[in-house]
C-alpha cells in the first residue's frame, strides 16, 4: 500500500494545523487501545490515524468534540458548608477541645478496663487515682 501523506489527508481537513491536532488525538486514542478502522500493516499509530483520516473513515466532528474535552479546566469544587459535624465525640477528640477533669478521665479509664488493670494503675499512682 501507498504511503499516506499529507496531501491526501488536506482533500479532507483543509488546515495543517486541524489535521496535526485531529490526527495526534486520533493516535493518542489508538494507543489507549481504541480499534482500528483499517489494517495495520505495520505502521505506527500517527500514520494509522492518518490513513484513517485520508480514507474518509473518522467522524471529524467526534474527534474535534474530544479535543476540546481534553484541554478543558476540570470544574472548581463546590464550596462546603460551614456546619460540618464532627465524626468523633468532643471528648475522644485528638485535640482536647474539651477540659476534662481528672476524675472524670479516670472514671472513664475505669469503665474502659478491667478490675485487674484498674488495680494495677491504682496501685502505680499509689492510691492517688480515685477518692
Amino acid at each position: 500500500m501507498a504511503r499516506v501523506t499529507v496531501e491526501d489527508c488536506i482533500e479532507k481537513v483543509p488546515n495543517r494545523f486541524e489535521l496535526v491536532l485531529l490526527a495526534a488525538q486520533r493516535a493518542r486514542a489508538l494507543s489507549r487501545g481504541e480499534e482500528m478502522l483499517l489494517d495495520r500493516d505495520n505502521d505506527k499509530n500517527p500514520v494509522v490515524a492518518l490513513r484513517e483520516i485520508a480514507e474518509d473513515k473518522l467522524n471529524l466532528g467526534g474527534l474535534r468534540d474530544g479535543i476540546i474535552r481534553s484541554l478543558a479546566r476540570a470544574p472548581e469544587p463546590e464550596p462546603v458548608d460551614e456546619e460540618v459535624m464532627d465524626i468523633i465525640p468532643t471528648d475522644q477528640n485528638i485535640f482536647g477541645l474539651q477540659d476534662v477533669s481528672a476524675e472524670e478521665e479516670h472514671a472513664h479509664m475505669a469503665d474502659n478496663m478491667s478490675a485487674d488493670e484498674a488495680a494495677a494503675i491504682e496501685a502505680e499512682l499509689g492510691g492517688r487515682g480515685r477518692r
